[in-house]
């Protein structure tokens, strides 16, 4: 038997006049929407007062809803402090000089560079909030980001309270893309199996359940209804811990009744939860739907009530999705280091 030969190296001088062995043979690519273009424009401030406050992300002369903030310059950021780092890059906090404010860098494979809104207080796990009005409006905030996200074809697919970021003014932002998809751009149903087991639905993790189809929206959804139980609860609400092995997990996620609060909790935060935790997918409710649930609006009224009673400072209530903005960040010519 001849043994095979290592291809011949092609050089630039006779590939060029070189023809296709198999001109038939082509590599189909995804068709992209150009409506779903990234990064995507800002939703409209919820308020007027929120137009009025300034955005960590733009200058002051750019309210919060514009589409074209002022660009920053990467030789103005002087870099702090690392505070925080996963798979998907290192964040850095840096200061603006010229204008003195903080900003979270992101440092992805060394060499993508993004800024962010720096979010003060940090994720929200291993936060205890047994106070359902305040769980109906972090829940309203975060839900709002996930409108704002199915209804341009964008699952997040890793929601969980360490992707849930605060600010001293509790507004509440979605954080960590990097396992989100745009669905209208790719050539699959999202089937892949990346983001946090932990936290993911019964039919991502079996794919025999469900006949082996996977609904990103009806995904991110269950994995909202586990984050507010845990919140709620103060500890994962899973029989299992959520570092366990990967087969506990399994068998708690997909074998075993979707978790529930406890009878102490008000009926509308029970049936809230439920709406979020059916097994089967296409029995969850949508993130649109979930924002008139009644543990949302009778709390957003009673939030509402309070906060004209003793209002805040000029600070307005984030609508859940500021925080995924990117402010463009253009390098030097020359940088060394």
């Amino acid at each position: 038997m001849r043994p095979i030969q290592p291809p011949r190296p092609i050089t630039s001088n006779n590939n060029s006049n070189r023809p296709r062995r198999r001109p038939d043979l082509t590599l189909p690519l995804p068709q992209r929407d150009p409506s779903l273009a990234v990064p995507l424009p800002l939703p409209p401030p919820i308020s007027s007062s929120s137009s009025s406050s300034s955005s960590s992300l733009s200058s002051s002369s750019s309210s919060i809803g514009s589409t074209h903030p002022t660009p920053l310059s990467f030789n103005e950021l002087d870099k702090e402090r690392r505070i925080g780092s996963g798979s998907g890059g290192t964040v850095y906090k840096v200061r603006h000089r010229p204008t003195g404010k903080s900003y979270a860098l992101k440092v992805i494979y060394g060499e993508i560079q993004v800024l962010l809104e720096h979010m003060d207080c940090g994720s929200l796990e291993g936060t205890h909030i047994h106070h359902e009005p305040s769980l109906a409006d972090l829940s309203h905030q975060i839900l709002c980001g996930l409108h704002y996200l199915h209804r341009r074809k964008i699952v997040h697919r890793d929601i969980k309270p360490s992707n849930l970021l605060i600010n001293s003014r509790k507004q509440v932002k979605i954080a960590d893309f990097g396992v989100s998809r745009i669905l209208a751009q790719t050539m699959d149903p999202c089937n892949s199996s990346v983001g946090t087991i932990a936290y993911m639905s019964p039919e991502r993790i079996n794919t025999d359940l469900n006949h082996g189809v996977y609904d990103g929206y009806a995904g991110d959804i269950w994995s909202l209804g586990v984050s507010i139980l845990e919140f709620y609860l103060g500890k994962f609400p899973f029989a299992v811990g959520r570092q366990g092995d990967w087969a506990s997990l399994m068998c708690a996620i997909c074998i075993s009744p979707p978790p529930e609060a406890p009878p102490t909790a008000s009926r509308e935060f029970r049936n809230f939860l439920s709406c979020c935790l059916q097994r089967e997918p296409a029995k969850r409710w949508t993130a649109s739907k979930l924002l008139l649930h009644p543990f949302i609006n009778q709390n957003q009224n009673h939030n509402q009530t309070q906060t004209q009673m003793h209002p805040p400072p000029n600070v307005p209530i984030s609508n859940g999705i500021q925080g995924i903005q990117n402010h463009p960040l253009h390098p030097p010519q020359q940088h060394s280091g």
